[in-house]
């Protein structure tokens, strides 16, 4: 076959496969990030290792191009979290939102920072392991407090607030991260980077606040096919590229404050849509998969398992106190405090993201990176069953009081 047919080959089956570990992920009562990430596990060089496969003939060139197809899924997925974001709930629980949310960034970015350097990792490689630590995916929380009809108690719009506090920090500081770790340490070098920075925030909301309506308004009158859809594309993608090459940050950075300025125009619920369709229906599977391709269990030394087992004890214990602490100090009683730090645990998709940005910028090897794809696992998979069981209790506790 030639590269073209392997490479349409290998998209087909990455999609089957992640779609289905997907259904049966959320049929358990799981997201289905959690199915996605565990069949691109399977696939890699910890099971199948899907790529040296004998009638795939070009291993290498192939895993390449799937790790490019996972890096746009990752543009688009920052996208429609800017898309999705909604500021008013920030405004219902400003207090709470915001405690939980600082609380619960600074605690895991501490603690995994500590842990990553008792195990013996570089002090850039333990700072971003603290970053994952940092990263929240309240999605997975808020499926399960719909379920259990919480979602718009004050527990539940407090969790979205402080997700959204969490998103936003989390961004900020790893963009902050990166580009001190790119362009060392002196204090011109640290001015530079904070001015390039500063250029291309205030660049870009200009941009969005000023003549993005405009454009949008002009475009939406044009006789083009999908044209709200290849404008957002179009803008999140130059957005991406401005991040990096002006503003020595993320691309991921430029592509959520796209999104965020595209939420203000009246196409955002059309491109929502579109984006969607495109993202989860083929790109955002393949970064999934991709992760997990990037995974190898067999070569995991004995070491690497400890680090992974303390990383996960670290995620859970420090985001749980941080965010749980950050709700007590902000007014909520104990019991709504620990409610909201256990929503806060999960890292899904967002853990990932950064776990990504780490491995393609040399920050962690491949064990490191192991241990932070665990974590995500970990903490996906705990906290439906433990923000239940404390739902669940309260519960009980209401029913004999009464």
């Amino acid at each position: 076959m030639s590269t073209f047919l392997e490479l349409a080959l290998l998209i087909a089956l990455i999609l089957m496969a992640a779609k289905l570990a997907g259904y049966f992920s959320v049929r358990l009562g799981q997201p289905s990030v959690l199915g996605e990430l565990l069949v691109g596990i399977l696939l890699g060089p910890s099971l199948l290792n899907i790529l040296h496969l004998p009638f795939l003939h070009h291993g290498e060139q192939l895993g390449e191009t799937i790790q490019e197809l996972g890096e746009l899924g990752v543009l688009l997925l920052m996208f429609i979290a800017g898309l999705e974001l909604h500021l008013d709930e920030l405004t219902s629980n400003t207090k709470v939102s915001a405690y939980a949310g600082i609380m619960g960034v600074l605690v895991p970015v501490g603690m995994g920072a500590v842990t990553g350097l008792a195990f013996g990792l570089t002090t850039e490689a333990a700072l971003f392991m603290g970053l994952t630590l940092g990263a929240t995916s309240v999605s997975i929380s808020a499926q399960t407090l719909m379920e259990l009809k919480q979602l718009r108690t004050r527990v539940g719009l407090g969790l979205l607030g402080a997700a959204v506090f969490d998103d936003v920090m989390i961004i900020l500081l790893l963009s902050i991260f990166l580009a001190v770790f790119s362009g060392g340490t002196s204090l011109v070098g640290i001015l530079l980077i904070f001015v390039k920075m500063i250029f291309f925030l205030g660049g870009a909301v200009a941009f969005g606040i000023y003549l993005l309506p405009k454009i949008v308004r002009i475009n939406e009158k044009l006789p083009i096919s999908q044209r709200t859809l290849a404008l957002g594309l179009v803008i999140l993608l130059f957005y991406g590229i401005a991040a990096e090459l002006i503003g020595g940050m993320a691309a991921i950075t430029g592509t959520f404050l796209a999104g965020l300025m595209f939420a203000r125009t009246a196409t955002k619920e059309k491109l929502m849509q579109g984006v969607s369709a495109l993202a989860y229906g083929l790109f955002v599977p393949i970064f999934f998969v991709s992760i997990g391709l990037a995974v190898n269990i067999r070569d995991m030394s004995t070491s690497a398992l400890w680090l992974t087992l303390a990383v996960i004890v670290v995620a859970v214990i420090s985001k749980f106190l941080g965010s749980g602490l950050g709700a007590r100090w902000a007014g909520f009683s104990w019991r709504e405090s620990w409610q909201m730090g256990a929503g806060m645990i999960s890292r899904g998709e967002v853990g990932l993201i950064v776990a990504n940005v780490g491995i393609g910028a040399g920050l962690v090897n491949g064990d490191e990176f192991s241990a932070i794809v665990g974590m995500v696992l970990a903490t996906t998979i705990i906290t439906p069953p433990f923000l239940r069981a404390l739902f669940t209790a309260q519960e009980k506790v209401n029913e004999k009081a009464a």
